[in-house]
């Protein structure tokens, strides 16, 4: 198996940055790429990404850069850690360039709005067909940062690809497991975050835990409905990628996700809540994403569908529960 010992990593976020930090301490070269020149000087100065991961030092063998040429040159393996809806114009910029890297990694939890391709398919259309794999699972940032002990999947329509991103990654804090199922790794990360919405709602609305784990069982539900129509595997939603990411972002404070519903269920307008944010939560414009593409499939998500009205319509969240309870009455 080819050896990987020079990565870069496209993304200067707490997750793109946690991940630089990792491979840098199994000795690996590292390059972190930031879309900002004037941050990329800070984080020099700094060694700390205070506006995405506050507290954590990066090592100096970490080499941060805003030159994505300098970046990809030489890297055996490129992560891609971009928020979805940036991810088209980030990855443009490699069209046409000779890329060394074996593999590329997308750690990208999101589907594009106008297209409703998961990343693996952008980067795809955009830089042609290399070895690409995905990574996912329920990884909380500032943990594995901190040192905390986690695990994910690592999926790769080429088992080969899949070996070489688990060796890459894994460690005596962060275990790694192989897939072939790309498209349920990659719609697990993506699907979890809108029910993870709906969670903060109910926590903001104080719920109770009995309607909380009715959104996770029949979150979880609709995320196996729309794969199954995609071609996923059933098997996948119900590992780390699935129901592991599920629980984790509906239930930890961390959770931008699960902190943009708690806003709303406090009368807060959407357009306030992502203005205060520094950090993207990819769960909002996914919602608008499936909730396009369930009707273009002809499946039926009932939670995303309110989650939709409640973020894009302003519908009241109260009117929203009350709509979910009442919905026609149906096996389970």
């Amino acid at each position: 198996m080819y050896k990987i010992d020079t990565v870069c990593v496209l993304g200067d976020g707490s997750w793109g940055t946690t991940l630089a930090i990792l491979l840098a301490k199994k000795g690996l070269k590292v390059k972190l790429w930031s879309a900002f020149s004037d941050y990329a000087k800070i984080l020099k100065a700094t060694h700390e990404n205070k506006k995405f991961l506050p507290g954590v030092i990066i090592p100096d063998e970490v080499k941060i850069t805003s030159d994505i040429r300098a970046a990809i040159d030489d890297s055996a393996a490129i992560i891609i850690a971009i928020p979805s809806q940036f991810l088209r114009n980030v990855i443009s910029k490699l069209k046409g360039k000779c890329i060394d890297a074996k593999i590329l990694i997308s750690v990208v939890k999101g589907i594009e709005n106008e297209t409703f391709e998961r990343p693996s398919e952008l980067i795809k259309d955009e830089i042609g067909d290399l070895d690409i794999a995905v990574l996912s699972g329920p990884t909380i940032a500032c943990e594995i940062a901190s040192g905390l002990p986690a695990s994910c999947v690592v999926a790769s329509a080429r088992k080969e690809a899949a070996k070489r991103a688990q060796e890459l990654f894994m460690s005596d804090r962060f275990r790694v497991y192989t897939s072939t199922d790309m498209i349920g790794v990659e719609l697990g990360g993506a699907l979890k975050n809108i029910i993870a919405i709906a969670a903060g709602i109910s926590d903001g609305l104080k719920l109770g835990t009995n309607a909380k784990a009715a959104l996770f069982t029949r979150g979880l539900v609709e995320m196996k409905r729309l794969g199954a129509a995609l071609g996923a595997e059933q098997e996948t939603f119900n590992g780390l990628s699935g129901i592991g990411d599920l629980v984790t972002t509906c239930i930890s404070l961390y959770s931008r996700n699960r902190r943009v519903g708690e806003e709303i269920s406090r009368g807060k307008k959407l357009s306030e809540i992502i203005e205060n944010m520094d950090m993207v939560a990819e769960g909002i414009e996914t919602t608008r994403s499936v909730y396009g593409l369930s009707k273009k499939v002809g499946i039926d998500m009932p939670i995303t569908e309110q989650v939709y009205q409640v973020l894009f319509l302003e519908k009241n969240p109260h009117t929203a529960v009350s709509d979910l309870m009442l919905r026609d009455r149906k096996r389970e």
